[in-house]
């Protein structure tokens, strides 16, 4: 610790109103910023010390595989800089292998969210065909994470093959074909044999979880002054399960007269997005529908790079990049940190911390417009580290 004794007189109208001798602790963030409010020549510039708060809001950390720890530090150093009062507690989901043989996430990374109900988490590897659960997909159905919710605006400075997209997709998280019942074909009254080459998948649709998405995706409209919310499906060929869904749609669509409830086939919607995104507001789909259309917007705007994504439930939400571990360039400070930043952006206004997302997310978009400190992926030549100086350099002199 460094210790300064000074002395400070704040005056009005020229009159000394009070004075003050202190010592100045530097390495304590509270006092150093209590302290320069109360210097002669910083007090003009500062906030009012009776919005400064010590209390810090617990927030899981889960910086993920590959490029995800650079990134994650990236958006710590961001929040540092922009003084958002979070204190991150990080936690590791490497999958543990339980007695039954099934690997499963790790109980301090569970309780962590238990705790604090919200976490950011950055890309997680996905093993195909190694006998276990995707771990995204567990993290959502462990905290009944039911809504995704993937905004897909156009950025000013990147420049794609489309501007003016402003998309929201809203995906139902838990059930249709990624609800996990899926198995092998028995034949014989006694289902004793297994019929080589075939499988069953079973798309499973509840009258409950369509009814909490669609009322979502709703109230998202409303709140975020949104004017149309559209149902995707295919209720003409799967007229149970998506029949389902689309009349459960309608049903809440009709409590909410200042929003407009359009319906369209999911392949007609894919063919318009390509054709005119802008005609599209707010998207409302099942679970499959809702993976591949969201790609397809992350696309629209310049790729999943740059594009937030949370998942929110009744009693926590994680907020995350859903862009690929990229372990090719992972260590070697050349990864994006935009959509994990975004990301956070997303986290803060759940937290109602409003004023400090802004903040972050104009620093992170003026840096992209003004196209000088760029990754490779944004059409720079930047390191990470680079980038992110930039956004907090802009976060500085705000």
């Amino acid at each position: 610790l460094i210790f300064f004794l000074k002395n400070v007189e704040m005056l009005y109208n020229g009159e000394v109103i009070f004075g003050i001798n202190f010592v100045y602790i530097t390495h304590i963030p509270f006092f150093g910023q209590f302290f320069r409010c109360l210097s002669p020549n910083n007090f003009h510039n500062c906030r009012s010390l009776a919005n400064f708060s010590t209390k810090c809001t617990r927030v899981t950390l889960i910086p993920g595989d590959g490029i995800g720890p650079e990134i994650s530090s990236s958006v710590q150093t961001i929040f540092k800089v922009a003084e958002v009062p979070i204190e991150w507690e990080v936690v590791d989901v490497t999958p543990v292998k339980g007695r039954d043989g099934t690997w499963k996430i790790p109980s301090k990374c569970i309780e962590s969210i238990r705790q604090t109900k919200i976490g950011l988490k950055g890309p997680l590897a996905t093993p195909v065909g190694k006998g276990h659960r995707s771990l995204n997909l567990a993290v959502r159905k462990e905290f009944n994470l039911f809504a995704n919710v993937r905004p897909c605006k156009s950025i000013e400075g990147f420049t794609t093959l489309y501007d003016k997209v402003d998309i929201v997709t809203i995906r139902e998280n838990t059930e249709g074909e990624y609800s996990g019942i899926e198995h092998e074909v028995l034949t014989s009254v006694e289902f004793s044999c297994i019929i080589d080459g075939v499988v069953q998948s079973i798309k499973l649709i509840t009258k409950e979880a369509s009814y909490r998405i669609a009322k979502f995706a709703f109230e998202f409209a409303r709140k975020n002054n949104r004017k149309t919310v559209t149902a995707v499906h295919k209720a003409n060929i799967m007229r149970m399960s998506d029949g389902l869904f689309l009349r459960t749609c309608r049903e809440v669509g009709e409590q909410y007269d200042g929003i407009k409830f359009h319906e369209a086939y999911l392949d007609t919607v894919c063919l318009n997005l390509v054709q005119d995104p802008t005609q599209f507001d707010v998207l409302v789909m099942p679970n499959l529908y809702g993976d591949i259309v969201s790609d397809l917007c992350a696309g629209l705007i310049g790729g999943l790079g740059v594009t937030p994504s949370g998942n929110i439930g009744n009693e926590a939400a994680i907020f995350e990049s859903v862009h690929g571990t990229a372990p090719d360039i992972a260590g070697h400070d050349k990864a994006n940190p935009t959509a994990l930043l975004l990301s956070s952006v997303m986290m803060l206004r759940h937290m109602n911390m409003h004023d400090k997302a802004s903040l972050i997310e104009r620093s992170c978009l003026d840096t992209i417009r003004e196209g000088k400190v760029l990754t490779a992926d944004l059409g720079g030549t930047a390191k990470c580290s680079e980038f992110t100086e930039e956004i907090c350099a802009k976060i500085r002199n705000a």
